[in-house]
């Protein structure tokens, strides 16, 4: 009797087991079960966004990995080598740059915010304030460089050969009437030098995790700037459910409001 009693039990605790893998087999938010999506961003505003929209992912059946870097490299070459799904902190200028030295097929799959490139000073209030012989520090990377040299040109700092030229460099400067002096660094190297030279161009990324104010901003890019942020995947994983969610998620009404009310114009919606 004991041996037909345990039989019973052993075949009903199987039954209900098997009954709770045929639930959770759905899938979904509904069942429980969830699906890993790992993206990489740089810290500001890029991993503060992501970080906004995680719980709402998570009642979509995601969850969202976030793996912050500190430059604009790494997170490309991490998408190449598979170890994240998606990362955000470029714009298309860049990437496609990146994608063709590198021989990387990248693709953005999502418009999120543009961050207007600014030149920031702790010495002078006016562009015009420049003196004979100061020092500029802008991007070394052929993009944002590019485009510093064009926000300097449409201030009548320098003239360059062509002011449309995105991939512009100080040799292609043909006219500096003050004799500036245009020093390239890293994107993450340029906020800490800030007040060592007249002025930096600098990513608002960069200035706000660097604590560089609004109120030290003398030169600004309009708000018809083509760099855009994105949300950037291989090319063939374009329709990945996953990475929908998540464009869709920090494309909200959410993402909107805090992107206004947070960072002052210098992270617009770009949705």
């Amino acid at each position: 009797m004991k041996k037909i009693l345990s039989l019973l039990l052993a075949t009903a605790l199987f039954l209900v087991a098997c009954g709770s893998k045929g639930t959770e087999s759905k899938g979904g938010a509904a069942s429980g079960k969830t699906e890993k999506l790992v993206v990489g961003a740089t810290p500001v505003p890029h991993a503060e966004l992501l970080n906004l929209v995680k719980d709402d992912l998570k009642k979509e059946g995601i969850e969202l990995e976030i793996v912050e870097f500190n430059d604009y490299v790494q997170p490309n070459k991490a998408l190449a080598d598979k170890s994240i799904d998606a990362n955000f902190f470029q714009h298309v200028p860049y990437m496609d740059d990146f994608g063709k030295k590198n021989n990387i097929g990248l693709s953005a799959v999502g418009n999120i915010h543009l961050e207007p490139m600014a030149l920031y000073s702790k010495k002078i209030k006016n562009i015009n304030d420049l003196k004979n012989g100061d020092t500029l520090i802008i991007p070394n990377d052929p993009t944002n460089g590019g485009r510093s040299l064009i926000l300097l040109d449409k201030a009548g700092v320098i003239k360059l050969k062509d002011n449309t030229k995105l991939d512009a460099t100080p040799a292609d400067i043909v006219q500096n009437p003050k004799n500036i002096k245009i020093e390239t660094l890293s994107n993450e190297q340029i906020a800490p030098r800030l007040s060592e030279v007249a002025g930096a161009i600098i990513n608002s990324n960069f200035a706000i995790d660097a604590g560089v104010t609004k109120n030290e901003i003398i030169l600004i890019e309009g708000k018809d700037s083509p760099y855009v942020n994105i949300v950037t995947v291989l090319k063939g994983n374009e329709n990945d459910e996953r990475v929908k969610k998540l464009v869709k998620a920090l494309q909200s009404e959410k993402v909107k409001k805090f992107i206004e009310e947070k960072y002052e114009g210098r992270v617009i919606p770009a949705f």
